[in-house]
């Protein structure tokens, strides 16, 4: 493809569609097949095997907080939290986060400002997966870095708060509205009925909470400026894709799979190994498939399809950045 200079601000057209959805079919069908040939150009199972280096580091750290934040509305919460976890992810994957979980309830010793300290490493240490996905994204837009430091380092931190934030408040949500749903039956005549109709409307519930944190994600990492979607389609076909991987990757390991007999007591860091791989592979589709629909949406404006870059940049790289650019 041809390299243009970056430049900051919209390409002017006679027509500017108003979202992703207001573009013809055809427009969907191109998107897809881009994003499909992407996956190939872009080298996605690369990135997404250095997100998962990167996803290592943080999820440890990721968890201590969680751990603390949910721990302070009792045990319940976390017990809620670790079931849901066993639930949503393959067994021996599972099995892993579950006793990482218990084991830092257990060492949850540090108070005040050492406690304070604690978490505060470990939120750094959680938001390298962050900046390394900002990184990726801008590969998978074909655009550069152009955010100084002193804008992507607090950037990376915030993202990672408010991802931790949404993750607490949906565990503490799903705790603690069962008892509200109880009550709520109770008081109508339901009774036990309401908490059946909920323990089956909670996972809809969490299936959009997760579409919507993906969506954030994807709205917040990379040096594009777009409009905040509460689900873009990219996100729903992460979660849909991340669904059906890892229910295909349990199902290929306990009946197919011999890691047991290849890696032996290293078997099931290997299968987290591989799962965490196949997620980020889902992830990276997704941001591929936004980011083709943003092409799609530029040439409907009259861009050419080669042209780079089709997104408005936040911030544009300084002229040796550029004239760097792709060597």
């Amino acid at each position: 493809m041809p390299e243009h200079k970056p430049t900051a601000g919209k390409v002017p057209s006679p027509r500017k569609p108003d979202g992703p959805t207001d573009v013809p079919a055809s427009s969907w069908r191109a998107s897809l097949r881009r994003t499909v040939g992407e996956f190939g150009k872009d080298n996605l199972t690369d990135l997404a095997a250095g997100l998962t280096y990167y996803a290592i580091l943080s999820v440890f750290p990721a968890l201590l907080v969680l751990v603390a934040l949910v721990g302070m509305a009792g045990p319940e919460a976390t017990q809620t939290m670790t079931d849901n976890i066993s639930r949503a992810v393959p067994e021996d994957a599972g099995e892993l986060l579950t006793t990482a979980i218990s084991t830092l309830q257990g060492n949850q010793t540090a108070a005040g400002v050492f406690g304070l300290i604690s978490l505060a490493v470990a939120l750094w240490s959680a938001s390298g997966y962050v900046a390394a996905f900002m990184r990726t994204s801008n590969i998978v837009y074909d655009i550069p870095e152009g955010r100084p430091f002193w804008k992507t380092l607090p950037l990376r931190v915030g993202i990672t708060v408010v991802l931790v934030i949404l993750v607490t408040l949906t565990v503490l949500g799903v705790t603690f509205t069962g008892s509200a749903a109880q009550w709520l039956g109770d008081l109508v005549g339901l009774g036990s009925t309401a908490v059946m109709v909920w323990d089956i409307a909670k996972w809809p519930v969490l299936l959009f909470m997760v579409m919507f944190m993906v969506a954030f994600l994807y709205w917040a990492a990379p040096n594009a400026k777009r409009k905040f979607r509460w689900v873009s389609p990219g996100s729903a076909l992460a979660v849909v894709l991340w669904l059906l991987a890892s229910a295909g990757f349990a199902f290929y390991v306990a009946n197919f799979a011999s890691y047991g007999n290849t890696y032996g007591s290293m078997a099931t860091v290997i299968i987290f190994l591989v799962w965490l791989w196949i997620s980020n592979i889902a992830i990276l589709l997704g941001q591929e498939f936004n980011a083709e629909i943003e092409r799609g949406r530029a040439m409907s404006e009259g861009l050419p399809g080669d042209e780079e870059p089709y997104v408005e940049l936040r911030d544009t790289p300084d002229e040796e950045h550029a004239s760097h650019r792709g060597k």
